[in-house]
């Protein structure tokens, strides 16, 4: 082997050195590798620097000065291992010993004294990988558990979303249906209206035909009459006094107008009133949203002191609201109830005993009982014969007018009025949800929000 394979060898092997050995000049090479090129040389030369050795040199191992000399026996053995350089501080060209946790970096002994006095330092080794090991697999699981919270998050959003979605589109298969059932009501009234119209005016037609044709007839007698020879004539009764008729002069078919309840609802839902409900007048069955908005009746009476305005007798309670003049509007939602009663009362009615619900008493009102009888109260009551049932109950008072009238808010259609109504005292809203009834009458009276577009 020539001088300048060997160099050539040493630098590709000289970073992982197979039992190294050093030559007297200072050179390091593989001991098989020295030995036979010199083996194969008349003269024992170096192969980096040329020095010539007069002698053989006698080559030893790096390891035999510490395994003999006392001094270097302390000193810690590794292992060969590639790239060397990397494992040496490029500052001070010391081992890298220590690990400096404040700057997460590698750092030799030099530099702790230094740059790095002031830090955590610890060891490299197998006890700071495996912390190392351990730090990241932490950093790892929580970063996993914020992805699982991210795909959680997401997966319950989506099942939000799906879940208003079928509640819009629930929604609106209602508000479709309710439209559907107001358009029927309303082609239903526009044609019963259209009918008595038609029936009216048939009516008029036939007796204007036959007091027509008894006329035409007295017409045919005259004229015979006119030349006829016999003048004797109290005979001809068409001389008499002509038939009793009708003056049509006044009498004219009027066109109905067809604006319909929706657009007289229209014009009552300007005169809405925010209305409460005031529990000193609530009897104490009664259980009051904290909105005062909804009343359902319990069946724990409550111990409450007592006062005058509160009803002792009857599941009633009344809007804080009073009324003496003008006109007020308002809407209750009585959905899911089998009994209820509503209306406007008179402040000054008996609260404490016994009363009857009727106009006479104080009590505009009308009710629900046994889930399908409807009546308006009076003396006597008023069965009702609704088409459809109702959801949603608007009240409408005039007290010039003396007017109280009540309506299907959703059918868009009239359910009952009284009239020649004569108002002396404030008028409050009144409510009475009826008895439980088991749970069967649970449902609340729920006093809505009025909506006025236009």
């Amino acid at each position: 082997m020539d001088s300048e394979t060997l160099v050539k060898e040493r630098s590709t092997t000289m970073r992982v050195l197979t039992d190294p050995v050093t030559t007297p000049c200072g050179h390091n090479f593989c001991k098989t590798c020295i030995s036979t090129h010199w083996d194969t040389s008349t003269t024992s030369r170096c192969p980096v620097c040329n020095q010539v050795f007069s002698t053989k040199p006698q080559l030893k191992t790096h390891l035999e000065p510490h395994l003999t000399a006392s001094g270097l026996r302390r000193h810690q053995l590794v292992e060969p291992v590639e790239n060397l350089e990397s494992r040496m501080c490029p500052k001070h060209s010391k081992p890298l010993e220590l690990f400096c946790q404040s700057d997460q970096t590698r750092v030799c002994l030099m530099c702790s004294v230094l740059e790095h006095r002031s830090h955590q330092l610890v060891p490299l080794g197998e006890d700071l990988f495996e912390e190392k090991k351990v730090y990241l697999q932490q950093m790892i699981q929580k970063r996993r558990e914020k992805l699982e919270e991210i795909r959680e998050s997401v997966r319950f959003r989506k099942e939000a979303a799906d879940r208003a979605k079928a509640e819009g589109v629930e929604m609106f298969i209602a508000l479709m249906e309710l439209v559907r059932r107001g358009l029927k009501e309303l082609m239903k009234t526009m044609e019963e209206q259209q009918e008595a119209e038609e029936r009216e005016a048939e009516c008029l037609i036939k007796e204007l035909e036959e007091e027509i044709s008894e006329l035409m007839k007295r017409s045919s007698e005259v004229e015979q009459l006119s030349h006829s020879e016999d003048h004797l004539l109290q005979h001809f009764c068409s001389l008499k006094a002509p038939p009793a008729t009708k003056d049509w002069t006044e009498v004219m078919v009027h066109p109905s107008s067809y604006e319909g309840t929706v657009l007289r609802m229209k014009r009552l839902q300007q005169f809405a009133v925010d209305v409460t409900l005031d529990p000193l007048t609530a009897n104490l069955y009664l259980v009051l949203s904290d909105d005062g908005k909804q009343v359902y009746c319990s069946d724990v009476w409550k111990n409450l002191p007592d006062n005058p305005k509160r009803f002792s007798k009857y599941i009633n309670v009344l809007g804080k609201q009073n009324f003496s003049s003008g006109r007020f509007y308002f809407e209750v939602q009585v959905k899911g109830k089998t009994d209820w009663n509503l209306g406007v009362v008179e402040e000054s009615i008996n609260r404490k005993g016994y009363i009857t619900v009727t106009p006479k008493n104080g009590l505009w009102t009308v009710a629900l009982r046994d889930g399908n009888v409807y009546k308006a109260c009076g003396d006597p009551s008023v069965i009702l014969h609704l088409k459809c049932v109702p959801e949603k109950v608007g009240v409408f008072v005039d007290y010039e007018e003396g007017v109280v009238s009540f309506y299907d808010v959703d059918a868009a259609a009239l359910i009952y009025s009284f009239t020649h109504c004569c108002f002396t005292h404030k008028l409050h809203p009144y409510f009475s949800p009826g008895l439980n009834h088991g749970g069967k009458n649970s449902a609340p009276l729920i006093i809505c929000p009025v909506n006025q577009s236009e």
